[in-house]
């Protein structure tokens, strides 16, 4: 504990600093400084009060180890070791608690999220595969009390998806879904296949934590805005006018589509949501390429050629393959019960983190 011990020192010291810096009249009429500095005071009050509990703690139990050397009276040794048994579990507790305190947040945990899932091999099956995925999340941010939203999808035409990209809205969507990029593998008979034979298909996954005005600053000098009209499965129109957007981000190349929409207003909308979350994923991508010792500490880099998962119908089993975890759940799992999964996925992720504090 005594490395801990030293990095506690550090935060309760700045803890005292920034108590005296939000006293300051200076700073409580700056009235976003001072909103920004009481949500890192939060944040450290939490710390700080677990470690003077703890010290608390270690006190009382010299206090009582000392009285049992000094060989006092029965009654007051009595008490000395009702007060030991007491504070000991508190300790050995405290002594677990502490360490996760000081795991770095991620700024983007309590971000909304733009999920865009791809058919990838495997022709049909892959899209019915990417449309049992969207399912599965959808039914996953219902148990969650989030908010979903179809953006734009592209339909198969035997009830699968090219592509479907949908917003996801609510308290941390980030945080969980995060784990969820790359690419998902499906093991089963398809039910086009009269043989029997057992087929691989793949679908890609990303999750983007959807981008404000404040983190992506877009020139709309820099932007090619096409409209077109809304096409179907087969290429036929589904839409009289023009609502359909397609914007292009010259600088970068990137491009959103949208046409989900009757109007072409809205799905500007979208394609904008989802421009600036691809972009802002850009940049991030960029800098952490720079950053390769963190990215390989993570647990699943969000890279979107690893495969993270295998989905296996004839053994009912799903496993993940960044933790080696296996779970015969796959119904349960692809019915939307995914903390079985993510549970593990966090708790792994908090370990390797733990390792670098």
């Amino acid at each position: 504990m005594s490395d801990l011990t030293e990095k506690l020192d550090k935060i309760e010291e700045k803890y005292q600093k920034l108590n005296k810096k939000l006293s300051d009249p200076e700073v409580m009429n700056d009235s976003n400084k001072y909103q920004k500095l009481l949500k890192k005071h939060a944040k450290l009050k939490t710390i700080v009060d677990k470690y003077q509990k703890y010290k608390k703690v270690l006190s009382g139990i010299k206090e009582a180890e000392t009285i049992l050397e000094a060989g006092e009276d029965e009654d007051i040794r009595e008490l000395a070791e009702m007060e030991l048994e007491e504070l000991t579990p508190q300790k050995e507790e405290l002594e677990e608690k502490l360490p996760m305190l000081l795991i770095p947040e991620d700024p983007d945990d309590d971000k909304n999220v733009i999920v865009e899932i791809r058919a990838g091999a495997g022709g049909d099956e892959a899209g019915l595969f990417a449309a049992d995925l969207y399912r599965m999340y959808n039914h996953y941010a219902e148990s969650r009390k989030w908010k979903s939203e179809i953006m734009n999808a592209s339909a198969s035409g035997i009830g699968g998806f090219k592509e479907i990209i949908f917003s996801v809205e609510g308290k941390d969507p980030y945080k969980y879904l995060k784990y969820e990029s790359g690419v998902h593998r499906v093991q089963r008979v398809p039910s086009t296949e009269s043989s029997g034979r057992i087929h691989t298909s793949t679908a890609t996954v990303a999750v983007l934590p959807e981008a404000e005005d404040v983190d992506i600053d877009i020139d709309p000098n820099e932007l090619r805005i096409d409209v077109y009209r809304s096409s179907g499965p087969g290429g036929q129109s589904v839409n009289t006018t023009d609502s359909a957007v397609r914007i292009t981000h010259e600088p970068t190349g990137l491009t959103v589509s949208c046409q989900d929409e009757k109007s072409q207003h809205k799905n500007k909308a979208k394609a904008m949501r989802i421009l600036r979350a691809r972009l802002r994923e850009k940049i991030e991508s960029e800098k952490q390429a720079e950053r390769d010792e963190a990215r390989k500490s993570q647990v699943g880099t969000g890279d979107r050629s690893e495969k993270i998962r295998t989905y296996n119908f004839p053994q009912g089993r799903v496993s993940d393959h960044r933790i080696n975890l296996t779970v015969h759940q796959l119904e349960q799992v692809l019915d939307g019960d995914l903390d079985v999964i993510i549970e593990h996925l966090i708790r792994e992720d908090n370990i390797k983190k733990l390792e670098k504090v």
